[in-house]
């Protein structure tokens, strides 16, 4: 049983799908990790605000 070429035109199409789904990081690598920790801080600080305000709802 043969397949033709329908195994090599898979494998074509699956390696440009990998090379076109690679994410490439641009910038300064200082950078891109303080706007990374800035945007953790401000996710924490927001889930912090939403836990109090729940916490003072109880409460009432």
């Amino acid at each position: 049983m043969t397949r033709g070429n329908q195994r090599d035109l898979a494998r074509q199409k699956n390696l440009k799908k990998q090379q076109n789904s690679k994410k490439k990081q641009e910038g300064d690598p200082k950078k891109r990790l303080e706007e990374q920790a800035k945007a953790l801080q401000e996710k924490i600080a927001k889930k912090k605000a939403a836990a109090e305000e729940a916490n003072s709802e109880i409460n009432k």
